[in-house]
């Protein structure tokens, strides 16, 4: 454990801490004066004592909109966490209530999570807790556990995530792909021949230098070659692709099912066995007990099970 030089601390007034906080929340010393229910003049005061112990301008008014500095967006996230840490020690269970918190949760996701879950999870929050707000970022990998560990996300789902001594997952489901196409240009079967896929023309996701992309490692292992004429980093831009274009779409079957009756496609199962990674639910090891995590934990479960539920509807169709 880190030692607390609690004389040194002692001579910092933590109430500062607070008011750092709400105004880079608000962006305004007028709106963060408004937050904390003080006066104008004293959130200013604030602000001075803070430029003069930080030795940093900490905000620079850009019209009237004050833009935190690099020291200032560098302490953001901590502070608001030992904010946070505090709340939860002096108040217990109480420190999060879904009806009435005002927060914003950041969600790092896979472009598949992100077509799935943002849908539902916002329904929920407008439902359910209309004072929270979702910040959906797509991370790469190897920034996912340092940004776990700073709080600067929340969470983190997806297929490439597993646990380690300072990260807990929970498996949420196993990846299932189908692949799309418009009958009216692509003369095809339902269910699709293996030798009409291999033959095909194909519009594949990819978020690296390779054309086939996500589903380079499952190709390879199955032992197939595609002949990928498109790839793309989202899965709208693929299905759209595939609208438009004789090409065939493959992509997991929960977006085929929400989405590929919109565009006009029609939906096969895979000809081909591809095996992908199951789709985890990752958080920092710190987090297994903060109340607010479990609540957006729990969301995120029951917001993707939905989301079986109108596939396998979609699929009976």
């Amino acid at each position: 454990m880190t030692t607390i030089d609690h004389f040194n601390l002692r001579s910092f007034d933590l109430n500062l801490l607070v008011a750092f906080d709400a105004l880079i929340s608000e962006g305004n010393v007028t709106r963060a004066a408004r937050r904390l229910k003080i006066q104008q003049p004293a959130m200013s005061h604030s602000l001075s004592t803070l430029r003069v112990l930080l030795q940093d301008d900490l905000f620079i008014r850009v019209g009237q909109v004050m833009q935190p500095t690099a020291r200032a967006r560098s302490l953001a996230i901590p502070v608001r966490h030992a904010l946070r840490q505090a709340q939860m020690a002096l108040t217990g269970s109480l420190a999060f209530d879904p009806a009435t918190e005002e927060r914003t949760f950041r969600i790092a996701m896979s472009p598949e999570i992100e077509l799935l879950l943002i849908p539902e999870l916002t329904m929920r929050l407008r439902r359910d807790a209309p004072g929270l707000k979702v910040l959906a970022r797509v991370f790469p990998y190897e920034a996912m556990e340092p940004s776990l560990e700073d709080g600067s996300i929340d969470i983190a789902v997806g297929c490439t995530y597993s646990k380690t001594s300072r990260r807990s997952f929970e498996t949420l489901y196993e990846p299932e792909m189908a692949c799309c196409y418009n009958p009216a240009l692509v003369a095809l079967s339902n269910p699709v021949e293996l030798s009409d896929y291999l033959s095909a023309e194909h519009a594949t996701i990819s978020q690296n230098e390779t054309l086939q992309g996500c589903i380079k490692d499952a190709l390879e292992i199955a032992g197939v070659d595609l002949n990928v004429i498109t790839a793309a980093p989202g899965y709208m831009s693929v299905l759209s692709a595939a609208q438009v274009a004789p090409v065939i779409a493959t992509v997991p079957s929960r977006i085929a099912g929400r989405y590929a009756a919109l565009l006009g496609l029609e939906v096969s199962p895979l000809p081909v066995n591809l095996t992908f990674p199951p789709v985890k639910m990752v958080w920092a090891k710190h987090a297994d007990s903060d109340p607010a995590n479990d609540w957006l934990r729990h969301q995120i479960r029951d917001s993707l099970a939905c989301t079986a539920v109108g596939s396998q509807k979609s699929d009976e169709i």
